[in-house]
């Protein structure tokens, strides 16, 4: 039984050349298509298939992206300056409005009270 165990199995010598042969035709088909797939391929697809060509991609997309957000800033702050200079404008005439007008609510009040107080006598 120990001998059985230890001692390779038995082939006909047939089969091993027939192996061989079949090995050996599976290499040469795979070295012709790689081979086939190195040479025939299209600059488009090295380009694609290229880690270098992927980074690149992806900073000018980064470089457009950035360039968008900086135009939206620009437009934003030409408004936000617009609304200062004429804001200001704006708040100092209704302060000055508003500061004419509290003479004329305090006597406003001063004479409801006035006759409120006659209304109630």
């Amino acid at each position: 039984r120990l001998k059985h165990i230890l001692r390779p199995p038995r082939r006909a010598p047939k089969l091993i050349a027939a192996d061989a042969a079949t090995m050996m035709s599976r290499r040469v088909a795979i070295a012709a298509l790689s081979a086939a797939g190195c040479f025939g391929s299209s600059a488009g697809a090295e380009v694609a298939a290229n880690p270098v060509r992927k980074v690149v991609n992806l900073l000018q997309a980064m470089q457009k992206k950035v360039e968008a957000e900086g135009e939206k800033e620009k437009a934003l702050y030409e408004k936000f300056m617009c609304y200062c200079k004429s804001g200001t404008s704006d708040l100092s005439t209704s302060i000055s409005a508003a500061e004419d007008k509290i003479p004329q609510v305090n006597s406003a009040i001063e004479a409801a009270e006035g006759k409120l107080a006659q209304t109630k006598e």
